[in-house]
């Protein structure tokens, strides 16, 4: 153990309070755990919509179109929904931590900013988008008009894509805990 802290040190891995005091125990790990689980699944779905929305764009006749209509089925996206999960259990591992982490962490300030533009761009362009993509695809997919469909597909599928960044941003900051 010894090495690996003069190591750390020697590498300038980070604050060695971190090194030394990181929370432990099954309360912790599991908090953690869904903290994960909620972030991984909600990007997810917010990324395989943007993937399904790009393949709507080749219309109702593309190889594939009966998976994108069972997916755009109307509804709402419940499963997206789990980025909601990410700052409850944040703020749960954050009490959980024994005082290791606190809420005015650097981390944890830009992990909220992160998140907060992530909620932000589902709630306002993603899911009501999504909504009317559903709307054309399982109502009249094939009488559509392209130029409507394809603007709502380009940008729900680039809105995904900004957010898949925010994510792995979000990812590496979590870990790294500068």
């Amino acid at each position: 153990m010894a090495a690996v802290l003069v190591l750390a040190r020697g590498l300038s891995v980070g604050p060695m309070a971190a090194l030394e005091a990181a929370p432990t125990g099954a309360l912790y790990s599991t908090l953690l755990m869904l903290h994960v689980v909620c972030a991984v699944v909600g990007f997810g779905a917010i990324g395989i919509t943007g993937i399904q929305a790009t393949r709507a764009r080749r219309g109702p006749t593309a190889p594939g179109a009966d998976g994108v209509r069972r997916y755009f089925r109307p509804g709402v996206n419940w499963i997206g929904r789990a980025l909601y999960g990410v700052p409850v259990f944040g703020f749960c591992l954050l009490a959980a931590s024994g005082g290791a982490f606190r809420a005015g962490d650097g981390f944890v300030v830009a992990g909220l900013l992160l998140w907060s533009t992530a909620a932000v761009a589902a709630e306002s362009l993603v899911w009501p988008v999504e909504r009317r993509i559903q709307l054309v695809v399982w109502r009249h997919w094939e009488e559509a008009a392209p130029g409507a469909l394809d603007r709502d597909c380009r940008l729900v599928a680039a809105t995904a894509a900004v957010l898949a960044v925010v994510f792995v941003a979000a990812t590496v900051l979590m870990v790294g805990k500068p």
